[in-house]
């Protein structure tokens, strides 16, 4: 196998008039996806060269999923582009990616106009329903699996955004293990939570289209009225979350779980940040006998590289461990010497090597180089392993367990700390619903914003009884919710901003 189109191809046969994708507004079947795919490929094929980026300037829709696989029938990598994003960043992306085309809806033409794009502008509804048969078969017939299926951009540490490409290989390899493994199968139906540029998404529509599962996608909006999403669970009979922490954490900081549990769901996975185990233990209340998994993964590596299936209860002051790897994938640490660490308590780089590999960053070479580069561990032939800035350790026991961001780690009255620990004690105490650190190194001081009870001394006598006096933030600021990023992670660099701005109810 070597093109994701093989799943959509023999999903459509096995299973033709069965629901392929719905959202609020619209659904469609196997066969309906199929069939229009290849009629946007037509076009598309018709004025973009092979291997070339697409841009979707929409939201999530199952529109939006027609018009990737068509992208893909066309030979070439879809990349979404959110239209509610800054200008400054769709400028940025389009200038990395010089799209030949734009594919949008009508509602958005005056925002792109905004970013003086160049290219062919097409809307969903002007691609004609006609399908050339002989086209998309020489297309296919040229494919190799290291073509390019996707591009995602993520947060640069130049401020310019990094276009992490994707290929057909990579997703197929991490598809057919993820699908096997958890055991997800056509019964299944999966509530896509995930915005469709954030890799955790890649997971809901491939896993579907290799088994022939449905996609029930949840309109962000959704999310801030949770009875809305709980309501769509249901109703849907949804079976499988592939949630961002924070979304699950949501939901049970608006009591959604309150109103209602949706009794079909069994399989429940999360990613992007550490689990409080107090907000996982709300969870497994509600779902004592379905499977909860913690995944752990970077973009560039094709979404995941471990998991850990929660096989037993955990205390509040615990942590997760990041589990084992996928197979065919390799995960090891190094540590600042490039010497491969295994000792138990001792940090180092997670690195990973294997199919599920980026191609690299998109028009970037620089940074593909800084990022991908040659396992140290090997001397006698090209191997290619990616950095992934994030740091771990083994305990006693051989379990790895994330330790922070390399960039998060700080020094602070004479000791090296990792914030996340901070965020995990602060997590685990009573009267603290989500908690996010960082360090001001001007004033040399650690920062902790909450959402929770009003009592800041009583948190900091609590943080005195579990940590050395060290790391008990020196400032904590309340507020109502904790902002997030587009991908559903804490938003660090808004709450530094509300901290530099002189947020309110700082002690």
């Amino acid at each position: 196998m070597k093109n994701v189109l093989e799943y959509l191809d023999n999903a459509a046969i096995r299973f033709p008039n069965k629901i392929a994708a719905k959202d609020e507004k619209k659904q469609c079947t196997y066969e309906e996806l199929r069939s229009k795919a290849r009629q946007i490929g037509t076009y598309v094929a018709k004025h973009v060269p092979l291997r070339r980026p697409v841009v979707v300037f929409m939201e999530k829709s199952v529109e939006t999923l027609q018009i990737f696989m068509g992208i893909v029938f066309a030979g070439d990598f879809y990349v979404l582009v959110d239209p509610s994003f800054p200008l400054q960043r769709i400028t940025q992306i389009l200038s990395v990616l010089e799209p030949e085309m734009v594919i949008t809806k009508p509602e958005y033409r005056e925002k792109l106009a905004e970013v003086d794009y160049k290219g062919v502008i097409v809307e969903y509804a002007q691609m004609k329903d006609e399908e050339d048969t002989q086209l998309l078969a020489k297309i296919r017939e040229q494919s190799l699996d290291t073509d390019p299926l996707y591009g995602i951009f993520t947060s640069g540490s130049t401020g310019v955004p990094k276009g992490v490409v994707i290929c057909h290989r990579s997703v197929i390899d991490f598809i057919e293990c993820f699908t096997e493994i958890f055991g997800i199968t056509e019964k299944d139906v999966i509530g896509n939570q995930a915005p469709f540029d954030f890799d955790v998404s890649v997971k809901d529509i491939y896993s579907c289209l290799k088994t022939g599962a449905t996609l029930v996608i949840i309109p962000k909006a959704y999310f801030m009225f949770p009875n809305n999403v709980v309501d769509m669970l249901e109703d849907n009979q949804v079976t499988t979350l592939i949630w961002a922490v924070s979304a699950l954490c949501m939901l049970n900081r608006l009591h959604g779980l309150k109103y209602k549990v949706p009794s079909a769901i069994n399989k429940i996975m999360f990613s992007g940040e550490m689990m409080p185990i107090k907000q996982l233990n709300q969870w497994r209340s509600h779902y004592p006998n379905a499977m909860f998994v913690n995944l752990y993964g970077p973009t560039e590596i094709t979404c995941n590289c471990t998991y850990y299936i929660v096989d037993r209860e955990y205390s509040e002051e615990e942590k997760l461990p990041m589990g084992v790897p996928f197979p065919n994938e390799r995960v090891f640490l190094l540590d600042e010497e490039d010497k491969e660490v295994t000792e138990s308590g001792k940090s180092g780089e997670v690195c990973v090597a294997g199919t599920a590999l980026a191609l690299g960053y998109y028009n970037n070479p620089e940074m593909t180089g800084k990022a991908f580069t040659q396992n140290p561990l090997n001397l006698y032939y090209p191997e290619l392993i990616y950095r992934t800035g994030d740091l771990a350790h083994y305990s006693e026991d051989g379990q790895m367990y994330f330790a922070g961001r390399k960039d998060f780690q700080i020094k602070h009255m004479g000791h090296r700390i990792e914030l996340e620990e901070i965020d995990t004690v602060l997590n685990s105490l009573c009267g603290i619903e989500r908690a996010c650190t960082f360090f001001d190194e001007k004033k040399n001081k650690v920062v902790a914003f909450y959402v929770g009870d009003d009592d800041k001394r009583g948190i900091i006598d609590d943080m005195k009884t579990k940590v050395p006096e060290f790391m008990v933030p020196n400032v904590f600021l309340q507020v109502d919710e904790m902002p997030l990023t587009k991908n559903g992670k804490i938003d660090r660099n808004h709450l530094k901003e509300l901290y530099q701005n002189g947020g309110k109810h700082g002690v």
